[in-house]
Protein backbone atom coordinates (compact mmCIF):
# COMPACT_ATOMS: atom_id res chain seq x y z
CA UNK A 1 0.00 0.00 0.00
CA UNK A 2 1.09 3.30 -0.71
CA UNK A 3 1.55 6.37 1.88
CA UNK A 4 0.77 9.29 -0.79
CA UNK A 5 -2.28 10.23 -2.32
CA UNK A 6 -2.77 9.20 -5.87
CA UNK A 7 -3.97 12.89 -7.09
CA UNK A 8 -0.48 14.38 -5.69
CA UNK A 9 1.43 11.05 -7.29
CA UNK A 10 -0.41 11.89 -10.74
CA UNK A 11 0.43 15.78 -10.39
CA UNK A 12 4.21 15.00 -9.83
CA UNK A 13 4.11 12.34 -12.98
CA UNK A 14 2.49 15.62 -15.04
CA UNK A 15 5.49 17.50 -14.18
CA UNK A 16 7.23 15.22 -17.30
CA UNK A 17 6.49 16.81 -20.69
CA UNK A 18 5.14 14.21 -23.27
CA UNK A 19 4.48 13.94 -26.72
CA UNK A 20 0.89 12.99 -27.77
CA UNK A 21 0.40 10.11 -30.32
CA UNK A 22 -3.25 8.52 -31.28
CA UNK A 23 -3.13 4.52 -31.68
CA UNK A 24 -5.12 2.95 -33.96
CA UNK A 25 -6.55 -0.49 -34.78
CA UNK A 26 -9.17 -2.57 -36.20
CA UNK A 27 -12.21 -3.91 -33.90
CA UNK A 28 -13.18 -7.60 -34.41
CA UNK A 29 -15.97 -6.26 -36.04
CA UNK A 30 -13.44 -4.74 -38.94
CA UNK A 31 -14.45 -1.13 -37.45
CA UNK A 32 -11.64 1.43 -37.09
CA UNK A 33 -10.56 2.14 -33.05
CA UNK A 34 -8.53 4.56 -31.74
CA UNK A 35 -7.27 6.13 -28.70
CA UNK A 36 -5.00 9.24 -27.78
CA UNK A 37 -1.97 8.25 -26.09
CA UNK A 38 1.09 10.30 -24.22
CA UNK A 39 2.64 7.05 -22.67
CA UNK A 40 4.59 5.93 -25.91
CA UNK A 41 8.28 5.09 -25.87
CA UNK A 42 11.54 3.66 -27.99
CA UNK A 43 12.36 0.12 -26.14
CA UNK A 44 15.10 -1.15 -28.94
CA UNK A 45 16.71 -0.08 -32.52
CA UNK A 46 17.68 -4.05 -32.93
CA UNK A 47 15.21 -5.34 -33.01
CA UNK A 48 12.95 -2.41 -33.44
CA UNK A 49 10.39 -2.03 -30.72
CA UNK A 50 8.22 0.59 -29.29
CA UNK A 51 5.90 0.60 -26.17
CA UNK A 52 2.59 1.89 -24.91
CA UNK A 53 0.16 1.55 -22.20
CA UNK A 54 -3.42 1.51 -22.27
CA UNK A 55 -5.60 1.81 -19.41
CA UNK A 56 -7.77 -0.90 -18.21
CA UNK A 57 -10.93 0.70 -18.00
CA UNK A 58 -10.68 2.55 -21.58
CA UNK A 59 -13.55 1.56 -23.95
CA UNK A 60 -10.82 0.49 -26.90
CA UNK A 61 -9.23 -2.19 -24.37
CA UNK A 62 -10.43 -5.21 -25.62
CA UNK A 63 -9.88 -4.51 -29.34
CA UNK A 64 -6.17 -3.88 -28.35
CA UNK A 65 -5.31 -6.37 -26.06
CA UNK A 66 -6.85 -8.73 -28.83
CA UNK A 67 -5.60 -7.24 -31.77
CA UNK A 68 -2.36 -8.55 -33.47
CA UNK A 69 -1.32 -5.02 -34.72
CA UNK A 70 -1.47 -1.26 -34.36
CA UNK A 71 -0.08 1.98 -35.57
CA UNK A 72 0.90 4.79 -33.51
CA UNK A 73 0.82 8.20 -35.26
CA UNK A 74 3.23 11.05 -33.51
CA UNK A 75 0.59 14.98 -33.55
CA UNK A 76 2.10 18.16 -35.04
CA UNK A 77 1.39 20.95 -33.01
CA UNK A 78 -1.92 21.74 -35.21
CA UNK A 79 -3.14 18.62 -34.02
CA UNK A 80 -4.89 19.73 -31.11
CA UNK A 81 -8.16 19.04 -31.80
CA UNK A 82 -7.06 15.51 -33.28
CA UNK A 83 -5.88 14.55 -29.81
CA UNK A 84 -9.22 15.97 -28.27
CA UNK A 85 -11.15 13.66 -30.81
CA UNK A 86 -9.63 10.21 -29.48
CA UNK A 87 -9.45 10.95 -25.75
CA UNK A 88 -12.71 11.10 -25.58
CA UNK A 89 -15.42 8.46 -25.73
CA UNK A 90 -17.08 8.31 -28.52
CA UNK A 91 -17.73 5.48 -31.42
CA UNK A 92 -17.56 8.31 -34.27
CA UNK A 93 -13.83 8.97 -33.77
CA UNK A 94 -12.97 7.91 -37.69
CA UNK A 95 -16.17 10.01 -38.81
CA UNK A 96 -14.89 13.56 -39.68
CA UNK A 97 -11.37 12.75 -40.56
CA UNK A 98 -9.41 11.22 -43.23
CA UNK A 99 -7.73 8.08 -42.98
CA UNK A 100 -6.98 4.23 -44.66
CA UNK A 101 -6.09 1.10 -44.33
CA UNK A 102 -2.54 -0.16 -44.67
CA UNK A 103 -0.80 -2.85 -46.02
CA UNK A 104 -0.59 -4.60 -42.31
CA UNK A 105 -4.05 -3.79 -42.30
CA UNK A 106 -4.29 -0.72 -39.40
CA UNK A 107 -5.99 2.55 -39.96
CA UNK A 108 -3.67 4.86 -40.66
CA UNK A 109 -4.48 8.86 -40.41
CA UNK A 110 -3.63 11.05 -42.94
CA UNK A 111 -1.70 13.40 -41.61
CA UNK A 112 0.90 12.89 -38.55
CA UNK A 113 4.27 13.88 -38.06
CA UNK A 114 6.07 10.39 -37.64
CA UNK A 115 3.80 7.12 -37.87
CA UNK A 116 5.00 3.46 -36.62
CA UNK A 117 3.26 0.03 -37.94
CA UNK A 118 3.81 -2.58 -35.61
CA UNK A 119 2.52 -6.11 -35.17
CA UNK A 120 1.76 -6.92 -31.15
CA UNK A 121 5.26 -8.29 -30.05
CA UNK A 122 3.75 -8.71 -26.36
CA UNK A 123 1.66 -7.57 -23.91
CA UNK A 124 1.95 -7.37 -20.00
CA UNK A 125 -0.53 -6.57 -17.34
CA UNK A 126 0.79 -3.98 -15.21
CA UNK A 127 -0.90 -2.36 -12.21
CA UNK A 128 -4.62 -0.56 -14.05
CA UNK A 129 -2.68 -0.94 -17.08
CA UNK A 130 -1.62 -3.43 -20.15
CA UNK A 131 1.43 -2.74 -21.89
CA UNK A 132 1.81 -3.40 -25.47
CA UNK A 133 5.23 -4.13 -26.76
CA UNK A 134 5.22 -3.87 -30.83
CA UNK A 135 7.65 -4.52 -33.49
CA UNK A 136 7.75 -1.80 -36.03
CA UNK A 137 7.26 -3.17 -39.20
CA UNK A 138 7.29 0.30 -41.28
CA UNK A 139 7.35 3.62 -40.29
CA UNK A 140 7.09 7.58 -41.97
CA UNK A 141 8.10 10.65 -41.14
CA UNK A 142 6.81 13.86 -42.20
CA UNK A 143 8.22 17.40 -42.38
CA UNK A 144 10.09 18.25 -39.51
CA UNK A 145 6.86 20.14 -37.46
CA UNK A 146 6.79 21.44 -33.61
CA UNK A 147 5.41 18.64 -31.69
CA UNK A 148 1.94 18.22 -29.75
CA UNK A 149 3.16 18.19 -25.91
CA UNK A 150 1.64 17.89 -22.82
CA UNK A 151 3.27 19.48 -19.67
CA UNK A 152 1.26 19.83 -16.42
CA UNK A 153 -1.90 18.39 -17.43
CA UNK A 154 -2.49 20.81 -20.33
CA UNK A 155 -1.04 21.04 -24.09
CA UNK A 156 1.89 23.21 -24.65
CA UNK A 157 3.92 24.61 -27.32
CA UNK A 158 7.16 24.12 -27.70
CA UNK A 159 9.56 27.09 -28.76
CA UNK A 160 12.15 25.70 -31.11
CA UNK A 161 15.12 28.00 -32.13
Amino acid sequence: MTSFNSEDFRKALGTFTTGITVVTTFSDTSEPVGITVNSFTSVSLEPPLVLWCLDNNADSYQDFANGNNFAIHVLHEEQKNLSDNFAFKDSNKFSDIEWATSKIGTPILIDFSSCFECEVEDKYSAGDHLILLGRVLKFEMRDNNAPLIYYEGNYQKLNIK
